[in-house]
């Protein structure tokens, strides 16, 4: 018999702080696990492990992956270079006891609570305006002209979803939003 727990979904447009709030949460709250998502693109430099930022795999494992139904979503964010959510990654963090929080954009995290239902739920972080998110991805400093167009109109774009997840946070003020995140994801572990 496989153990299940609960799915806490944190999905954002790129700069909104969902990854600075998931890692917060992981950290603060013991019932949490991290889900490690699958992907095809190398890893970046010499600080990223397999199994720990990312399980990588090459295209052809990925896609065996994908006809095999092991993942819960997978999407091919451009040619050639895939991302997904591995079902047994889920299983793997029931099993250790803990509920999964995940760090998604926002159709893979609307993906997972379709699958999961009830038992998820999916969190939508975001910004006060496009304005504030291009401020906050130039402060990065690890944008192009381009690329930041790019992730702009993709933010543009994930903001019309906002109504389909089951919680809207707005992040202005880190601190405030922590707090709040906290007690959002208490309360639904809790239920």
């Amino acid at each position: 018999m496989h153990k299940q727990g609960k799915l806490v979904i944190f999905s954002a447009p790129s700069g909104s702080g969902k990854t600075t709030i998931v890692k917060h949460l992981a950290s603060t709250i013991p019932s949490l696990g991290y889900s490690i998502s699958a992907c095809t693109r190398p890893r970046r430099g010499r600080t990223e492990e397999n199994g720990k930022d990312y399980y990588f795999m090459n295209k052809e494992e990925f896609e065996q992956k994908i006809r095999n139904e092991e993942f819960v979503e997978w999407e091919q964010v451009y040619s050639g270079a895939y991302y997904g959510t591995l079902k047994s990654e889920i299983q793997r963090i029931w099993d250790l006891d803990k509920h999964v929080i995940f760090d998604v954009d926002v159709v893979g995290g609307l993906r997972i609570k379709e699958f999961y239902g009830e038992n998820a739920l999916a969190i939508f972080v975001k910004v006060s305006s496009v304005d504030e998110l291009r401020k906050r991805l130039l402060k990065r400093q690890t944008e192009t002209d381009a690329s930041l167009e790019t992730r702009l109109a993709k933010a543009e774009y994930e903001m019309s979803f906002e109504n389909r997840f089951d919680v809207v946070l707005l992040n202005e003020d880190l601190e405030a939003t922590l707090e709040k995140a906290t007690q959002i994801v208490k309360d639904f572990i809790g239920k």
